[in-house]
């Protein structure tokens, strides 16, 4: 399995990025493609899951409504849209994926862990 993320940046309080995640050798339909973060200094966090079929998605607290997973049609690839973005919300974003839910990503830690891409949010 193989999990590429792309798409962080800087960008000023207030503002959207889009992550992008491909992954390559995973394509159980109910398995779940999500996204966790590392903050310096802090434990890594929950962000948000959805499974390949897309009929289910899970979000951490601290970015539910803000933030939407989803997965593009036909294809292994997962975005994660960023809106409002806030100085908390920087970190090391990493793409993840698991055979189980994205409501068990919540609270499991994923096998598959891909190369991080940063987000800084700062004006």
């Amino acid at each position: 399995v193989q999990l590429q993320a792309s798409g962080g940046g800087l960008v000023q309080p207030g503002g959207s990025l889009r992550l992008s995640c491909v992954a390559s050798g995973f394509s159980v339909d109910d398995s779940a493609i999500g996204w966790f973060r590392q903050a310096s200094g802090k434990e890594r966090e929950f962000v948000a899951a959805v499974t390949l079929s897309g009929a289910s998605t899970d979000y951490g607290a601290a970015v539910k409504g803000r933030f939407t997973v989803s997965r593009e049609n036909g294809k292994n690839t997962v975005y994660l849209q960023m809106n409002d973005l806030r100085p908390e919300d920087t970190a090391v974003y990493y793409c993840v994926a698991d055979t189980y839910t994205p409501q068990a990503m919540a609270v499991l830690q994923p096998s598959y862990w891909g190369q991080g891409t940063q987000v800084t949010v700062s004006s």
